[in-house]
């Protein structure tokens, strides 16, 4: 058979597919479930996509186009199957996993998916690695001597029957048509169509397996989605995609105008995760962990944990110790640290109110903690340490961000970064900060 013999065998054909939603039209689920199928085996061309793409973009996608674009790319690849994981009474084990859309200084998993675990639930956190001004989870991590992030499906399942958390990247069986649509998306102006978006992070969710997901959806300046009534679309979006998955979603929106914490960086979010681990740790950090931790468990079917008093009492810590070294990881060893730094002085006497997120994020990805291409090494030391947060006193000359640097010729860039991102108001001034905003179930 030669090559148009085998065109001419094919259902459909890409103009037609782009033709519909260009006209705002219906895809059928066969449509839709050949589309994602030629795209993945390369019947429809990268410029074909990127035209359907940006159809979609302009005029949206219902909800059963959405679920079936998912379910689509999911077939695309394999499915992990978490029931072998048993109770100590013999029972299947629950699984819980949580999605973060990406922020400045967001820990959050480091301390949440060990905590967890303290209750008897397993949580298979699949994360990824940063790019521009959010950091990456995986990054974070491998700023731990010896870690890896790495694991095979084998060795997760393992894990998880044995310490009860795992974090580690996906591998690259899970849903491989998003990770062509993915790149396709970046380089053609359409990242911000809401069910694409949507359908990209589900399919790898729900191929996953965890019968649970909890999704933590940023809004703000240094998250994905700025506006809040997108941001709100895109995570009912998620949680119906998993309704019709059969897995039990349930999202939060949360404030992303402000870093979390007091650190964006790599080795020094780990420190500061450690810290909430111990039993201390910045308060809003503590809070989001504390509320997500509920959300999870309570998915799970359990109503009467108290994870605030599982990180006090050390149960967290030795949950993280046990994860961590079961991916090669020493939670002893000292974190790399920065060869130079620099002090950035608060300008002027008054409360803080504002701390742009974004400005933060930027000036850590310029000072080497983050990357502009996938292929790029990130400095594990890199970042910024924030000494005061919004609502708080500050005074003219007083420390207010330290930059933390291999490369002390990137300290330029990053102030420059860091221009307009502080606001400080006069004695008496209380800052607009409100950490959750909603949760959409």
């Amino acid at each position: 058979m030669n090559s148009n013999e085998a065109f001419d065998a094919e259902p459909f054909d890409a103009v037609q597919i782009i033709t519909i939603k260009r006209d705002k039209g219906t895809l059928t689920p066969e449509q839709i479930d050949w589309t994602i199928d030629a795209y993945t085996r390369g019947v429809i061309a990268d410029e074909q996509m990127s035209a359907l793409n940006m159809a979609i973009l302009l005029n949206g996608m219902n909800r059963e186009e959405i679920s079936r674009w998912t379910a689509a790319m999911i077939a695309s690849g394999e499915r992990m199957d978490f029931s072998g994981l048993r109770r100590p009474d013999g029972g299947v084990k629950a699984t819980v996993d949580k999605h973060s859309t990406g922020g400045v200084g967001d820990k959050i998993t480091l301390p949440l998916a060990p905590l967890v675990a303290v209750f008897g639930v397993a949580v298979p956190q699949l994360s990824g690695r940063g790019l521009g001004h959010t950091g990456g989870t995986l990054d974070k991590l491998e700023a731990i001597p010896g870690w890896r992030a790495a694991l095979s499906n084998e060795e997760i399942l393992a894990q998880l029957q044995d310490t009860g958390a795992v974090i580690c990247a996906a591998g690259s069986g899970l849903a491989p048509a998003d990770k062509k649509l993915y790149a396709l998306r970046d380089v053609t102006g359409t990242v911000e169509a809401i069910p694409l978006i949507a359908s990209s992070i589900m399919s790898k969710k729900i191929a996953e397996g965890t019968g649970s997901l909890v999704l933590d959806v940023k809004v703000g300046s240094g998250a994905f989605m700025k506006d809040e009534a997108r941001a709100r679309e895109l995570a009912e979006t998620m949680v119906a995609l998993g309704k019709d998955a059969g897995v039990n979603t349930v999202a939060l929106l949360t404030n992303m105008d402000t870093p979390l914490g007091l650190t964006a960086g790599n080795a020094i979010e780990v420190a500061e995760s450690v810290e909430v681990l111990a039993g201390g740790g910045p308060e809003d950090v503590v809070e989001l962990t504390v509320r997500l931790a509920e959300e999870m468990l309570a998915c799970a079917g359990i109503h009467d944990a108290d994870p605030a008093a599982a990180l006090n009492d050390g149960r967290a810590m030795d949950a993280w110790n046990r994860m961590i070294e079961a991916q090669g990881g020493d939670p002893k060893a000292a974190l790399p640290v920065a060869k130079e730094s620099e002090v950035v002085y608060a300008p002027a006497d008054g409360v803080l109110l504002e701390l742009d997120a974004l400005s933060v994020g930027v000036a850590a990805w310029r000072l080497g903690a983050g990357r502009a291409r996938k292929e790029d090494v990130v400095q594990a030391g890199a970042g910024v340490r924030m000494h005061a947060k919004p609502g708080a006193y500050v005074r003219a000359g007083e420390p207010l961000m330290t930059l933390l640097t291999d490369t002390p010729e990137k300290f330029e860039r990053a102030k420059e970064a860091l221009q307009d991102a502080v606001v400080i108001g006069p004695e008496g001034s209380r800052p607009a900060q409100q950490l959750i905003i909603d949760r959409i179930a």
